[in-house]
């Protein structure tokens, strides 16, 4: 045990980058700027869409598995109701833009898909994985670019449009 906290404390020493990078993003913090290639290879650019619509962006682990794709079938299903109340849905994960394509086809899935292969963006919002699989996070950004809400569940993909929704509709309702 001592040897492990030894190593941590030399890891955190040598690289303390490391430690700010993974910092969890939370309510209040700004999103961060970032460009990903969509499903269809189009560059995506945060900053063209902050300030304009309420961006709904939730992180998941794996296209086609099973929690993954009921979450994302859930997105699909409420994707009307995110459009009303003028919020974008992205989702974003390691998988490759041709994986997304299909992932995307195979569901009917309306909204933005964006590659991130290295983990960078999820590691810029700070999602903190479970085993061996990365994490599964959704945050709300208001139209000033503030995160107003996060919602984080490894094992309830679907809850995650539930949740994401009801806080806009009453975010709406003040």
């Amino acid at each position: 045990m001592n040897r492990i906290l030894i190593v941590a404390s030399l890891f955190s020493i040598l690289f303390p980058s490391c430690q700010a990078q993974n910092k969890s993003l939370t309510v209040g913090d700004p999103v961060p700027v970032f460009s990903l290639r969509d499903q269809q290879d189009s560059l995506f650019n945060s900053a063209d869409y902050v300030g304009k619509e309420i961006l709904v962006i939730y992180f998941y682990p794996k296209d086609e598995s099973s929690v993954c794709t009921k979450e994302a079938c859930s997105f699909r299903d409420g994707y009307a109701d995110f459009l009303k109340a003028g919020a974008r849905v992205i989702g974003i994960n390691s998988g490759s833009v041709e994986s997304h394509k299909n992932f995307a086809r195979n569901h009917q899935l309306p909204f933005t898909l964006l590659s991130d292969p290295d983990n960078k963006v999820l590691k810029m919002f700070g999602v903190k994985g479970k085993f061996v699989f990365t994490g599964r996070e959704t945050f709300v950004i208001d139209k000033t670019g503030r995160i107003v809400f996060t919602y984080n569940s490894f094992t309830n993909g679907p809850a995650h449009k539930e949740e994401a929704l009801g806080f806009i509709n009453k975010m709406q309702v003040k």
